[in-house]
Formats: structure tokens, C-alpha cells, sequence
């Protein structure tokens, strides 16, 4: 078999000489052959940088420089000598007598190696024209998404001094990778890792820790440690306790216990954030791999030690006093929890089987309990939930109710409202899921979840509990004031998608929106049309971390509902957030179609 490259006839070395450079077309690209100094040199005719034609600047001492934005190459290497202009692909050349061959096809020495390290050059410039162009080349060549969120996710813990926003919408975007047409997961993607370039810029590198050498500390010993030193705000503390568990091999459900613990000692710290923060850190170790867990979950201890907790703050004291409430309760769990016990090993021996533990739900209905956690009364709320504790109901089914309830505090979300009280609802939200990815992976390895992870499911009630103003009057959801008004929307899935992101394309469309997805789950179309139309809502915007977090954990609680009412409801939640913060100027997604045109090589000097 010939393997021997294609190549095209340029022409002699006098006309090479006396025009200095030749265009010829390669099977996918022009290619310019340059005559310099009796060198003859070989390029992909397009600037890497913005796609000028390079056949246009000029060649002087080896070095040629693109007219368009100054961008200058080493000329027998291709190699650039200004980074954000990336290095021009090459192409060998071949004399035979006096008649000058080049290869059909420029290309890097190693494609999937160069596309990496561009990766990483890009993030160090904060360079998002760089990160693009990378993150569809190796995308485009079949590279596994995990690869890229692997290597953002490394820069990240190494180049910020703790774990920030980026790496909340990287994971979030990793999250929903799998689940998105090309397109959708390029911009996803995209967007992740620009913002983890964009919160590392200029800062403070982390500085390495170390675990505590030959320490016999047990895990009982290492979570009291890590526990107080949190209380006490004492970082290096806290950290070499958790590099301690990593070095001493403790399993993830071990050292969630020992993360989750600690940040359920304060209430609803930073406002959600710091136990969002922790539950993403170990979301992402899955895409991964847990070999990488000392590089990323000592950036969350930073955060998790300075944080301030709900009974710092005025609103958990007064008008009513949350905070007493929750401690009597508090004191009341090892009871509660031992009653779970009995309750369930009562119910093992009537229906013959063997002693139920606390993963395992008896029959309940967490659609009725969300209901109850929506009162007024913060003592009923928590009563309520302290008696399904004591029922038996399953940690992960009273979670799932909370972050229902959540939900629909954005779903019935008041328009008189501030605009920036979206926040409110949406920090209560994303909490409450977080709480529920927890719960489910502490569960799935330990019989019954640790007291102090139960706390947390109170916090998250009584921050539902304090947003009750917000849907005061109640938002209604389409179709409940008139049960017609679905019937002026679209029938078909493609044309309610494209109205879809039209009516994204205005400010505060928020009702509308809705409509057009409750028409789309009430004709039941398949959804990963919708859930790829709402990603593409966000991911072309240039949107805050908020909204990418309130995309994916919609997404996440609409797969512990299915299509039911409470699922559907969950998706209206997700489209009348969206809508609420759309249209911004969309800078982001220009540079992404930028990215996107060079890779094909289109002409963007060119008129359309």
C-alpha cells in the first residue's frame, strides 16, 4: 500500500524566487509556499489567529508577520512568537531539479498534543478566542469531554487559591455534557472553562499542603478535627485533616461524611454556597476520576472556614426565632433517627424481610410533604419533617421533597418582586439539590446517613420557609387561569424550540417562556430537544454562575420526577429563570462562533 504523502506541483524555483510566494490549493486548505533567504517554506495560507491571509504580509529574517492583527511566525517552524495568536500549521516541501512540491495538508507534529497545550495557554491568558479554538479542535477530533474538564479542572485548583464560580459551571456544564447535541456541548463546555480562566486571572496561586505523616487519627478522630477546625476558621488546619483522610485511603462516602458534617455546623452557609461548592467538587471527581481527589478538594476548605452561617444573620433571629427552633431539634435527632430504626425493623418483621436501613424508602409521598414545607409556620414545617424522619421516610425522599418546594419558589415567582430577588430563590434552590446529591451519595455507602447531614434539610426549609414573600401573589403557572391559552402555542416540538429561543431573544419574557414549555411537556414530545434548546438559552448568553447552576439543578430534579406534574413544574421553574435573565450582549457566544468559522475554514475577512 502507497502511503507516501500527496503532493502538489508549485512551481520552479526561479518563478518561487521571483514572486517570493506562491498560493497553491491543498485538499482542504491554501497553502502559501514562501521563498526566503534561499529557503523554501511551506504554511497553511490561513493566520491561526483571526484566518487573514497570510500570502498578504510579509517575510523578513525568517519571521512573517500577518497584516491584519501583527500576529508573527518563525516561518520554518510555524511556531508563533505572540501566543494569543497560536502557531501556524506547516506543510513539507519537496524539490526535485528545479520544481518546487508541497504536501497536500498542513497540520502539527501532534495535533491532540498542540490542541492541549493551547488549552492551557489559553487558560493562562484568560485568552477566550484561544480557549475556543482549542476546546472545538479536540472536540471536533473525537477527544472525550472529560479530558478537557479533567485539564481545566487541575489548572483550576492550581492557578486560584480555592475553589470559585469557574469550576461551579464547569461542572455544572460536565454534568449535562453527555446529554447534549454537538453544538450545545461545545458551548458548554466553552463557557466552563472560560470562566475557570477568568476566575484564575491575576490571582493567587494555591499553595500546596501536605497530609499529616503517619498520623493514627481514625475517621471518628479526623471528622471531630476537621469539624472544630472549621468552627475555629482554622484553614491549614482544616486542610491537612482532609489530606490526612485522602493520604489514609478513606473511601469518597467517607470523606463526603467528613465535608458535609462540617458544612452543616453552620446554617445555610454562604447563603447555599459552600455546600453547593463541595457537593460540585465531588460531581466533578466523577468525570475525572478519584485519583484526583487531593488536587480538588482542598479548594473548598478556603470557602467552607470563612463562611457565614444563617444564625450569624439577623433574618434567622427575628421577627421569629429560627435559631432556638432548630437547635431543640437538633438535640431530638439521635432520638428520632433510633425511632426510624425501630419503625423500620416493625415493618421488616410484617412483612417477613430483612431489617430495612436508612437508604431504604418506605412507601411516602414527598409531593405532599413539599406542600407542607411551602407553610407559614416555620414550627409545623418542623414538626413535619421531624415526624417523617421518625416514620422512616428515607433521607434522599425528604431531600427530594425540599428541593421541590424550592423549586417552586422560582416557578410561582411574584413579577413585582425585585428583580434581584430571583437570587434569593434561586440560592435556596440550588442548595436544596445540592443537599439532595449529597444525601444520595452518602447513602448509597452507608446504611443510615450521618445526624449531621441531616441538619441540613432544616436549614434548606427554613431558607424555603424565609422566601415565602417571593410568590406572595403566587405566579400562576399557563394553563391554571385558562386552560386555552396552551392551544395559541405551537404543536410541533421543532417550531415550539424555535419560538423558544426567539422569545429569549427580548427582555423579561418571562411569562411567555413558560408557556412554550408547558405547551411542549403537555403535548409529552421527547425531551432532550427542549433540554438542549433551554442549555443553548443559557450557554449563548453571557450569563452569571447563577444561571448555569439553576439550569443544571433543574435538570437534576426533573430526573428524580420524570415527566410528572412536579417534574414539569420544576422545567417552567428552569424556563421562567432563564427568561428572566436573557438577553444579554452575548460577547461569548460571538467569540465561540468565531472559533467555530475558522475551524471551517471560513474567510472571515471576507464580505458576507
Amino acid at each position: 500500500m502507497n502511503t507516501a504523502p500527496e503532493l502538489i506541483r508549485v512551481g520552479t524555483l526561479e518563478e518561487l524566487r521571483d514572486r517570493e510566494c506562491i498560493v497553491v490549493s491543498g485538499r482542504q486548505r491554501p497553502v502559501v509556499v514562501f521563498f526566503n533567504g534561499g529557503d523554501v517554506r511551506a504554511v497553511d495560507n490561513r493566520c491561526p489567529h483571526m484566518g487573514f491571509p497570510l500570502h498578504q504580509g510579509t517575510v523578513q529574517d525568517g519571521v512573517l508577520t500577518c497584516h491584519w492583527h501583527h500576529a508573527r511566525f518563525d516561518l520554518s517552524s510555524g511556531c508563533t512568537f505572540d501566543l494569543w495568536a497560536d502557531d501556524v500549521p506547516s506543510c513539507p516541501v519537496e524539490i526535485r531539479g528545479e520544481v518546487v512540491y508541497v504536501g497536500s495538508e498542513c497540520h502539527y507534529a501532534d495535533e491532540g498534543e498542540h490542541w492541549r497545550r493551547r488549552l492551557e495557554e489559553g487558560m493562562a491568558q484568560n485568552l477566550d478566542l484561544l480557549i475556543a479554538k482549542s476546546v472545538i479542535a479536540q472536540l471536533k477530533s473525537g477527544a472525550d469531554y472529560r479530558c478537557l474538564v479533567r485539564q481545566a479542572t487541575l489548572f483550576g485548583g492550581r492557578f486560584r487559591d480555592g475553589w470559585a464560580s469557574g469550576l461551579t459551571i464547569l461542572t455544572a456544564m460536565a454534568n449535562l455534557a453527555s446529554q447534549l447535541p454537538e453544538d450545545e456541548r461545545m458551548l458548554a463546555l466553552y463557557q466552563g472553562i472560560s470562566h475557570v480562566a477568568d476566575d484564575c486571572a491575576g490571582e493567587e496561586p494555591r499553595r500546596d499542603r501536605h497530609p499529616l505523616k503517619s498520623s493514627a487519627a481514625d475517621h471518628a478522630t479526623l471528622k471531630r478535627w476537621l469539624r472544630y477546625w472549621i468552627t475555629v476558621r482554622h484553614r491549614e488546619g482544616a486542610e491537612r485533616t482532609l489530606l490526612t483522610a485522602l493520604a489514609r485511603g478513606e473511601s469518597p462516602a467517607q470523606v463526603a461524611d467528613l465535608l458535609f458534617s462540617a458544612a452543616t455546623d453552620r446554617y445555610f452557609a454562604d447563603t447555599g454556597h459552600a455546600l453547593d461548592f463541595i457537593n460540585k467538587a465531588f460531581e466533578v471527581l466523577e468525570h475525572i476520576g478519584w485519583q484526583h481527589a487531593s488536587e480538588v478538594l482542598p479548594t473548598v476548605i478556603r470557602q467552607l472556614a470563612e463562611a457565614r452561617g444563617g444564625e450569624e444573620l439577623n433574618a434567622w433571629r427575628h421577627p421569629l426565632a429560627l435559631v432556638p427552633l432548630l437547635e431543640a431539634t437538633f438535640a431530638e435527632l439521635p432520638e428520632l433517627v433510633e425511632q426510624a430504626k425501630q419503625n423500620r425493623n416493625r415493618l421488616a418483621e410484617d412483612l417477613g424481610t430483612q431489617p430495612l436501613s436508612g437508604r431504604d424508602a418506605r412507601p411516602t409521598d414527598p409531593a405532599a410533604l413539599a406542600e407542607t414545607l411551602l407553610g407559614d409556620e416555620p414550627a409545623e414545617i418542623v414538626t413535619a419533617i421531624k415526624c417523617a424522619i421518625g416514620d422512616g421516610m428515607a433521607p434522599t425522599e425528604l431531600t427530594k421533597a425540599l428541593a421541590y418546594a424550592a423549586a417552586q419558589r422560582i416557578a410561582r415567582f411574584g413579577l413585582s418582586n425585585e428583580f434581584a430577588d430571583w437570587i434569593t430563590a434561586l440560592h435556596t434552590f440550588t442548595y436544596c439539590n445540592a443537599l439532595h446529591q449529597a444525601m444520595k451519595r452518602v447513602s448509597a455507602a452507608i446504611a443510615d446517613p450521618p445526624i449531621e447531614l441531616l441538619r441540613g434539610i432544616f436549614h434548606g426549609a427554613m431558607a424555603v420557609y424565609l422566601d415565602r414573600f417571593l410568590n406572595v401573589p403566587p405566579a400562576r403557572l399557563p394553563g391554571e387561569r385558562d386552560g386555552a391559552e396552551l392551544e395559541s402555542e405551537p404543536s410541533e416540538a421543532e417550531a415550539l424550540c424555535a419560538k423558544l429561543l426567539v422569545t429569549l431573544d427580548s427582555q423579561q419574557r418571562v411569562d411567555a417562556a413558560s408557556r412554550i414549555v408547558a405547551r411542549y411537556l403537555a403535548l409529552r414530545h421527547p425531551l432532550p430537544p427542549l433540554l438542549a434548546t433551554l442549555t443553548r438559552g443559557v450557554v449563548r448568553e453571557d450569563a452569571n454562575f447563577h444561571t448555569f447552576q439553576l439550569l443544571e439543578a433543574g435538570v437534576q430534579q426533573y430526573a428524580e420526577w420524570g415527566d410528572s406534574p412536579q417534574g414539569r413544574t420544576i422545567l417552567l421553574a428552569v424556563a421562567r429563570y432563564v427568561a428572566a435573565h436573557a438577553p444579554t450582549s452575548r460577547a461569548s457566544l460571538q467569540t465561540a462562533e468565531i472559533a467555530l468559522r475558522l475551524h471551517r475554514g471560513d474567510a472571515l475577512y471576507a464580505e458576507d
